[in-house]
């Protein structure tokens, strides 16, 4: 790639109070490298790596509300009590190296970890005590569960705020807690926060992040992660038509969401082919025209293979970014979330820039069980 080919990835990108210099998100991953739920000075230092590298927005792994089985695993870090006393060296060190960043706030709803070997030290919870349509795991929320856990998130998000994060993500994908109010097979309820339709069950999501735009003021941008895919189901899809979404992400546009992160598989493949063709806009690009709110793409950009065949212990390699590049000057979407690529080379966007593609990383399931 021609340093001219790359002008549109490395154009500056402003929301509200956030203000970037490229459009290459560092998306979040879970690293479990926060013993006690504390992160560390290793944490600290590698997400300070990320910004020294270039990265225009850095995403944290999921950090959890306080909720008593908000995390599926000891390592995953809190966003409350003591731990935000290492959140603040991260940012801090995040800031001091030039870059920008928000936390991923999260809560897992009753999905288990890999190998199920840990349980959380208080009650498992979701809309209906399921983990997948038809397999019950935990318990049903109660009206008052509901409202502490939307209050958390209002905490948490009040938190990042204080600390000088310069923007929060809420994750509603992947089957986790939000997610789960979303998806008919996982919430049953028969009170506001369930129903017949997509645009009933987004209502527990449009009060969280009603509380949290309270909690952070009006300025201050607020992302929404969401999926179609859910890890219970990797083929489902909660909207088969345009008209569904539009029910389902508008509303929570509305309720104060400033940028939609549209989880794809693979990031180049059209969302309604049937509609737009093969090369037609893929989840993001819908989301943008639908709702108008701005948003991020993310799905396997930069190599060869997805991230299902990572977790089997699949390797890849450095992949062409001329389908991206096309989709993002035709303003489809406007930022471009990076996982692997990122985990496993924190220079990855600095070499982008300078046209080093010679000198980008492969990534191999070792990476995920260390901080470079």
């Amino acid at each position: 790639m021609s340093p001219s080919s790359l002008t549109s990835l490395f154009s500056p990108f402003r929301i509200k109070s956030l203000n970037v210099p490229n459009r290459i998100v560092m998306s979040p991953m879970t690293r479990n490298f926060s013993p006690e739920g504390v992160p560390g000075a290793d944490v600290a230092a590698y997400y300070r790596r990320r910004a020294e590298g270039e990265v225009g927005l850095i995403l944290s792994e999921g950090t959890v509300i306080d909720r008593p089985a908000a995390r599926n695993q000891p390592g995953i870090p809190f966003f409350h009590g003591p731990a935000l006393d290492g959140w603040a060296k991260v940012i801090d060190g995040v800031h001091a190296a030039g870059g920008k960043m928000g936390p991923q706030i999260w809560h897992v709803g009753s999905v288990a970890a890999p190998g199920g070997d840990w349980t959380p030290p208080g009650p498992i919870e979701s809309p209906s005590g399921l983990d997948a349509p038809d397999s019950r795991r935990g318990e049903t929320m109660t009206d008052a569960a509901i409202a502490d856990t939307i209050a958390a998130f209002g905490r948490a998000a009040g938190a990042a705020r204080r600390l000088g994060f310069d923007t929060l993500e809420l994750h509603g994908a992947h089957g986790y807690l939000i997610d789960q109010f979303f998806w008919r097979g996982t919430n049953a309820r028969q009170d506001r926060f369930g129903g017949a339709t997509l645009r009933e069950r987004a209502r527990f999501a449009a009060e969280l992040v009603k509380t949290v735009r309270a909690a952070v003021g009006p300025d201050f941008p607020i992302i929404l992660r969401v999926s179609q895919w859910k890890q219970q189901d990797y083929a489902f899809r909660l909207a088969e038509t345009p008209q569904l979404m539009d029910s389902w992400l508008t509303p929570l546009v509305e309720a104060g969401v400033d940028v939609l992160h549209c989880s794809q598989r693979r990031f180049w493949e059209p969302e309604f082919p049937d509609i737009d063709g093969e090369e037609g806009l893929n989840f993001a690009g819908w989301a943008k025209k639908l709702t108008g709110a701005s948003t991020i793409t993310v799905g396997s950009v930069g190599l060869s293979g997805d991230f299902l065949g990572a977790f089997g212990g699949e390797a890849s390699q450095p992949a062409s970014l001329d389908n991206l590049i096309r989709r993002l000057e035709r303003e489809e979407f406007d930022l471009v979330a990076v996982g692997r690529a990122l985990l496993a080379d924190p220079k990855w966007a600095a070499k982008v820039r300078a046209g080093q593609t010679d000198q980008l990383k492969g990534f191999t399931a070792a990476a995920f069980g260390e901080l470079v």
